[in-house]
């Protein structure tokens, strides 16, 4: 089968929300050898299918076609290269003349259409395209559709000679690309699992307000980097509408990415919102990102972004401290730099060792949430299961400090006050904040948070940090001489998963620079004291529920995620409540 033959791409689905393109010649961007049939050169095999079985975009069907190389011979996993929009840049016919050549590894491709939910009644009734939702769109879904259901698909298929479709696991073998939508959606998808994929070919991206990508060149420049290889096409004739100018995003993109220490390359032209520029560049741009394989994909510099240069360590990752847990949580630290978790729904407190491994420190923790030490040294914890706060010695032996509080977290100042979150009072089934004094008085001190969760004394312990759970907001109090709060103001501002309409902040610490760091989903979001996100840094396992600084110099992150307790050394230094307070300097506005 003659490769060439299949791809004669329709554009049509392209330009579904989009104005129309400048008319060009197609003579401005011809096509190169490399992307024309040679003679002599062994051709792949073109398999297509219909693919009907999502469970993520449920009763949606594609096209899917498989280019299967000629030397590909069955025995082991192949490398592969993902596109968006089915067959494009006559990228079959392109994979024969390099992978000939030896230019580019044996590559089996993957060209998947988007879905469909097809009508009951095509007289009556429109077709539900699925292309914007799928591929505009930011989050993990349609990178979970390739991982979990379209390539395990894909390996059931054989070629016609009987060889079986074997597909390498390893993100160095993988590569993923597209046009407009399915650009920004090859992009997602390495972004969401840099571990599956780890070059992306984009050309005249979407990355625009439709559905969120205008956020992405924010995002890159605070989030921890991650090992990915970008290569990006534009034209300066491409769309400006009503969700953006693609022109000036795709450079927006380049210089985010330039800025964040990315192995990027970028071609800008003076194309429209078609594939010619690109088809003519593909082949150029796949010998690029495959260059140098099998050796890993790098970050070209480090980062410019100052707060993740401050707080990350080079080489130093994240290291597995102990898993197995259904839910760890309650990140604490006392003066010795000791940490202290639970495990809520097995009751269980932990201690990790000088060994560096956890062990139970309390057997019955009755359902302990959050924890905190306090000046007096003790642990002091929410004991969901009885609705206590409740105060562990060394020997833990407890002692009952307040009782008929459904709390969630807890911070100790130096002081000796007892901040506690409630997230469901019981009477009225709205948040509170509790103080508890040293002397066992209890009072609320605020109401009103959808669903207050972690909190935290600024370094200075003038200021109360209260995280709410269901919005993308972190309240700021200002502490009173009395201990009550005052001044209250939704003051940080978190990102937020695009599958979500809450941010999930949970767990709250600070650091002696006056920075506050948050627990959320999409992974410890790390502002300044004005209330404002500098940094994202991801967690392994994707989870986090809280953290603390630990270890003697209180220099070590610790971050419980879910089943999974990890630590990492970091190049900031924790400030607990427990201590006397410390004067941040101020921060730049």
């Amino acid at each position: 089968m003659n490769p060439a033959a299949s791809l004669r791409v329709p554009f049509a689905l392209l330009g579904l929300l989009l104005a129309p393109p400048v008319s060009r010649s197609a003579d401005e961007f011809p096509l190169g050898p490399d992307s024309k049939v040679q003679p002599g050169v062994p051709q792949g095999e073109l398999i297509k299918f219909e693919f009907s079985d999502s469970k993520i975009f449920p009763g949606t069907t594609r096209e899917v076609t498989i280019y299967v190389p000629k030397q590909y011979d069955g025995t082991k996993p192949a490398c592969v290269y993902v596109n968006q929009d089915g067959v494009q840049w006559s990228a079959p016919t392109v994979f024969d003349n390099l992978i000939a050549r030896g230019e580019l590894p044996v590559i089996v491709g993957v060209f998947v259409r988007p879905g469909i939910l097809k009508s009951p009644d095509a007289k009556t009734a429109l077709d539900r395209f699925n292309r914007s939702f799928e591929y505009d769109g930011l989050g993990d879904a349609y990178a979970r559709f390739l991982l979990e259901e379209l390539l395990p698909a894909v390996e059931t298929k054989t070629a016609a000679d009987g060889r079986a479709i074997k597909l390498s696991r390893s993100g160095n073998d993988r590569a993923i690309g597209g046009s407009s939508s399915g650009a920004i959606a090859a992009f997602t998808a390495a972004w969401e699992r840099p571990d599956e994929f780890s070059r992306v070919f984009s050309a005249i991206g979407t990355y625009v307000g439709l559905r969120g990508g205008d956020r992405y060149s924010t995002l890159i420049r605070k989030t921890e980097p991650k090992a990915l290889r970008v290569f990006l096409q534009g034209g300066s004739n491409d769309n400006n509408i009503y969700g953006g100018d693609w022109w000036m995003a795709n450079q927006t993109m380049e210089r985010a990415l330039t800025f964040a220490g990315y192995d990027v390359k970028h071609v800008w032209g003076a194309g429209a919102h078609n594939g010619r520029h690109g088809a003519m560049l593909f082949p150029d741009a796949i010998r690029w990102l495959w260059r140098d394989w099998p050796k890993p994909v790098a970050m070209a510099a480090p980062t410019k972004n100052g707060v993740l240069t401050s707080v990350l360590i080079p080489g130093e990752d994240w290291k597995l401290v102990g898993e197995g847990y259904r839910l760890s949580e309650g990140a604490a630290v006392n003066a010795k730099g000791e940490v202290f978790f639970t495990d809520i729904p097995n009751g269980k407190t932990y201690k990790i060792g000088s060994d560096g491994r956890p062990a139970v420190f309390i057997a019955d923790s009755k359902r302990a949430n959050g924890q905190a030490f306090g000046p007096d040294g003790r642990l002091y914890a929410v004991a969901t299961g009885t609705k206590q706060v409740l105060a562990y010695a060394a020997d833990g032996t407890a002692t009952t400090i307040a009782s008929d509080i459904a709390g969630n977290d807890l911070v100790v100042g130096h002081a000796g006050n007892v901040y506690v979150t409630e997230p469901l009072a019981v009477k009225n089934e709205v948040s509170q904040v509790w103080l508890i004094r040293p002397d066992g008085a209890k009072q609320v001190v605020d109401t009103g948070v959808r669903f207050a969760n972690g909190i935290a004394l600024s370094p200075d312990q003038t200021l109360l940090y209260v995280a709410d759970y269901r919005s993308h907001w972190i309240y700021s109090y200002q502490v009173q001489p009395d201990g009550t709060l005052a001044h209250k103001q939704r003051y940080y501002h978190l990102h937020e998963p695009d599958s979500e309409d809450q941010s999930f902040a949970d767990g709250l610490k600070v650091d002696r620079e006056g920075r506050l760091y948050v627990a959320t989903r999409l992974g410890i979001q790390v502002c300044d004291q004005a209330g404002r996100v500098n940094a994202i840094i991801p967690t392994p396992n994707g989870r986090i529920t809280n953290l603390v600084f630990g270890g003697a110099a209180f220099d070590t992150l610790y971050a419980t995620c879910n089943d999974r307790v990890y630590q990492r050394r970091v190049g900031v230094v924790g400030a607990n409540a427990w201590a006397a307070p410390v004067l941040p300097k101020p921060p730049r506005l």
